[in-house]
């Protein structure tokens, strides 16, 4: 058995687990230099051969839990001159909350180290958004410990919003550990979404409040009077918006540094190259890796859950991920590097990647009464919402309600608010409102997007709130909230599989 000469290099940057740092912001922490212009695969075992290098593109490679993860970019390098990289306002930059090391999001981690590393002077560490209120007490290594416990503990960044006037619901209680949201602005809590696979959403910000119409666009659904602007002009709104939130830049972004921000993030792939059990993602008949990815075939209403694949009008199909099909067998393949005394074990770590895979697609759950789907449907599987091919992502914009900010599952470190519908007096209980409070709409309350599932092991925890620790608790958590009866086998084999995206 014998590797390609593309998966080679991946897979020697992988098992050496290489962690090329990106510069996480300006200001205090300590910083690493991004590879400005540098192809060829990041791995500390190249051999220096000049085909080798020809063959593979640059990918950076980090460690994570399970083993590490790897991002390609389009441009052929990490470009460390993009304005994503540059402070500005505060000192805060894109990369402050975005850092290739925890798949272009951030983790508890590595918000620990940098804590430890500037003794809470990195410019992430601001009361603005930073700590569990903007008026928390910062005045000392105790106190900012305290303060900015929600953002070390599970990597949580505080957004301020207000229920709108106009909504059909108003604020009827609030019960704040922290003593500040009330009727002026909620508190809410929420995981910075990874700025990498962006080519694979439709939806941006976790509320959706950066998801504009935009009636003259191409981008319509297809059985509804509803068209979208697009990402690039999304994330360009959202850019700039950061900018002068979290970042309290005095001005706005140019637009020329709006384009360069969208053209780097946009150009970004992002995925697990490496896997502590079953090795190399790209090794025999496996297609995982970022390179892979950058080759995956996307575009709006691919896949539709409703209306089938708008361009070539296929119905739905739930295969949505085929990545170790390969791996399917009773004695999948092993790479030829890998020891004849490991090669039974890993076989078996692939081989369980293939049952996670296949759970995925599906395996039935109880999905009646989901806020967000359609009312006839009440089965479906982990690849009904998660229905891009091969991204996990939703191809056309959708908000849903699972239940995770559900008051009745509220921890203690989370305020709890109680509204009431204006109408009908109707009164429930949320951690967290999500698109309603974009929307004004009382059927929006705890509807939150479909998220891109690639790289997951690289930005724990997870859910908008950070509630799932690892991806054990996910899987345990779909498993007890909507029936689907996993075995203890088949909770592992799900759980490897999510590992190895």
């Amino acid at each position: 058995m014998t590797t390609s000469p593309n998966a080679r290099p991946l897979m020697r940057a992988a098992i050496s687990m290489l962690c090329l740092l990106l510069s996480a912001c300006g200001g205090g922490s300590a910083t690493q230099e991004v590879p400005a212009r540098t192809s060829g695969t990041a791995s500390a075992a190249s051999t220096g051969d000049p085909a080798e290098k020809a063959a593979a593109p640059f990918v950076l490679v980090s460690a994570n839990a399970s083993g590490s993860h790897g991002t390609y970019s389009r441009a052929g390098f990490i470009d460390s001159a993009n304005p994503f990289f540059k402070p500005i306002g505060n000192g805060r930059s894109c990369a402050s909350c975005h850092d290739a090391r925890d798949g272009w999001s951030l983790t508890p981690a590595s918000v620990q180290a940098r804590y430890l590393a500037s003794n809470g002077a990195d410019p992430l560490f601001l009361p603005l958004d930073g700590a569990t209120s903007p008026q928390a007490d910062v005045s000392s290594d105790e106190a900012r410990r305290l303060a900015y416990r929600l953002l070390l503990e599970k990597g949580l960044i505080r957004i301020g919003m207000k229920v709108p006037a106009a909504a059909d619901f108003e604020l009827a209680g609030v019960d704040d550990p922290y003593r500040f949201a009330g009727d002026k602005e909620l508190s809410l809590f929420r995981r910075p979404l990874p700025s990498t696979n962006l080519s694979f959403q439709s939806t941006v910000m976790w509320d959706g409040r950066e998801t504009h119409l935009a009636p003259d666009s191409a981008q319509c659904m297809l059985n509804a009077a509803r068209c979208y602007a697009g990402p690039a002009v999304d994330l360009a709104l959202q850019a700039n918006n950061a900018a002068l939130g979290h970042a309290q830049a005095g001005a706005e972004l140019s637009a020329a540094d709006q384009a360069a921000i969208v053209a780097f993030e946009s150009g970004l792939f992002t995925a697990q190259v490496f896997d502590a059990g079953a090795r190399n993602l790209a090794g025999i008949g496996g297609r995982g890796g970022p390179l892979a990815l950058a080759g995956v075939a996307y575009y709006f209403g691919i896949n539709d859950l409703v209306d089938g694949d708008y361009r070539t009008r296929a119905p739905f199909t739930d295969k949505v991920m085929s990545l170790y099909s390969g791996w399917a067998l009773a004695n999948p393949p092993v790479d030829a590097d890998v020891a004849p005394e490991d090669a039974a074990r890993v076989a078996g770590a692939r081989l369980a990647i293939a049952r996670g895979q296949a759970l995925f697609n599906q395996r039935e759950m109880s999905i009646g009464g989901v806020k967000g789907l359609p009312g006839t449907l009440v089965r479906g599987s982990c690849a009904t919402c998660h229905s891009a091919p091969e991204a996990g992502s939703h191809s056309v914009p959708l908000l849903l309600d699972i239940g995770v900010s559900d008051g009745a599952r509220r921890t203690a470190d989370l305020p709890l608010y109680t509204l009431k519908n204006k109408t009908t007096g109707e009164v429930l209980e949320t951690t967290d409102p999500g698109a309603a409070l974009a929307s004004g709409r009382w059927s929006d309350i705890g509807k939150f997007k479909v998220p891109i599932l690639r790289a997951l092991a690289a930005r724990p925890p997870y859910f908008h709130n950070g509630s799932a620790k690892d991806l054990r608790e996910v899987v345990d958590f779909y498993n007890q909230r909507f029936q689907m009866h996993l075995s203890p086998q088949e909770i592992a084999d799900l759980t490897a599989f999510l590992k190895a995206l």
